[in-house]
């Protein structure tokens, strides 16, 4: 008999756990196994006399792991990922279609990838594409995903990380709008900012001088409406490099000024170590960082005088 049989109430125990530890919630857990509330509580307390130990604190805000049940619980997660990568595996062998699954955020995914989606699925004929969109601050776990872009700093003991570029940001506008200040310098400027999750124009990032005077303000929580409204003539936004390149590339957006922000942070492309890479999901990474070099090689040589491929892309 296999020790870990001997070891375990149940196989299903395993489970059990998992699902409440990942949710730290025996509701959550009861309501994604389908089964009662009690149910769980009686398995977790049958799990805890057979190992001896408490697994968990239950306290009126809820529960937590005790540091004996984060170090079964990471050996679990880390065993149900090997498990699922080992079925996936199995899946793609026998439907010759692989998934690939990218967390990204809305405002990257509607205005730097959908341009060239077409270019992707020609690059990946036997992939099928699936996206977990984040609307806000680019941010969260990536425990389900094969691919996840984040600003990090680097690798770390859960991660292995893939530098794409640095965070470089500058105010941009349509052609139409820069050439409707430029025929009325005395005319009303609206800014376009994302709430909450961006520095200000008032926090130093500004157009500078020649954009002084009346000023109005749109506030969004989404960064891909900011970047639309700007599209669309209705302002002057903080562009991220990183999503406005391909419309700099285009002409639709141009720069509002030459004043260009670069912070400390990376954009970083990541995944769980304990989620090795797929053939597959590194050629998509390589793809990503190849295509976002050439988009911003595009914008530099439109405006040179920005300096663009060493601030995106000089580490030191």
């Amino acid at each position: 008999m296999n020790p870990l049989r001997r070891m375990l109430p149940s196989n299903h125990a395993l489970f059990v756990f998992e699902a409440v530890a990942r949710n730290t919630s025996f509701t959550r857990a009861a309501a994604e196994l389908n089964v009662t509330q009690p149910a769980i509580s009686k398995a977790m307390a049958q799990l805890e006399r057979h190992l001896g130990v408490r697994l968990l604190d239950r306290t009126n805000e809820g529960i937590a792991l005790t540091e004996d049940g984060a170090i079964l619980y990471r050996r679990v997660a880390d065993g149900f990922r090997g498990i699922e990568a080992a079925l996936r595996e199995i899946d793609i062998r026998r439907t010759g279609i692989d998934t690939v699954t990218l967390s990204l955020s809305s405002a990257f995914t509607t205005h730097w990838l959908m341009p060239r989606i077409n270019t992707l699925q020609e690059a990946f004929p036997s992939v099928d594409f699936r996206f977990q969109l984040i609307p806000g601050a680019l941010a969260g776990p990536v425990d389900d995903v094969d691919l996840g872009m984040r600003f990090v700093e680097g690798p770390d003991l859960d991660h292995e990380a893939l530098f794409l570029m640095n965070e470089v940001m500058l105010p941009v506008c349509s052609p139409v709008y820069r050439a409707g200040r430029e025929a009325d310098p005395e005319s009303r400027t609206t800014f376009v900012n994302l709430t909450a999750t961006s520095p200000m124009w008032t926090g130093g990032v500004d157009p500078g001088p020649d954009w002084n005077g009346s000023r109005a303000s749109l506030n969004f929580s989404d960064y891909a409406v900011v970047l639309q409204a700007a599209l669309l003539g209705q302002g002057v936004a903080l562009g991220w490099m990183s999503v406005v390149s391909h419309w700099l590339a285009t002409g639709d957006l141009v720069p509002a000024a030459e004043r260009l922000t670069r912070t400390a942070r990376m954009c970083q492309l990541i995944h769980l170590r304990s989620r090795p890479l797929r053939r597959s999901v590194a050629s998509v990474r390589d793809w990503l960082v190849a295509e976002m070099q050439a988009d911003v090689a595009r914008v530099d040589r439109l405006y040179p005088e920005l300096g663009l491929m060493r601030a995106c892309f000089e580490t030191s």
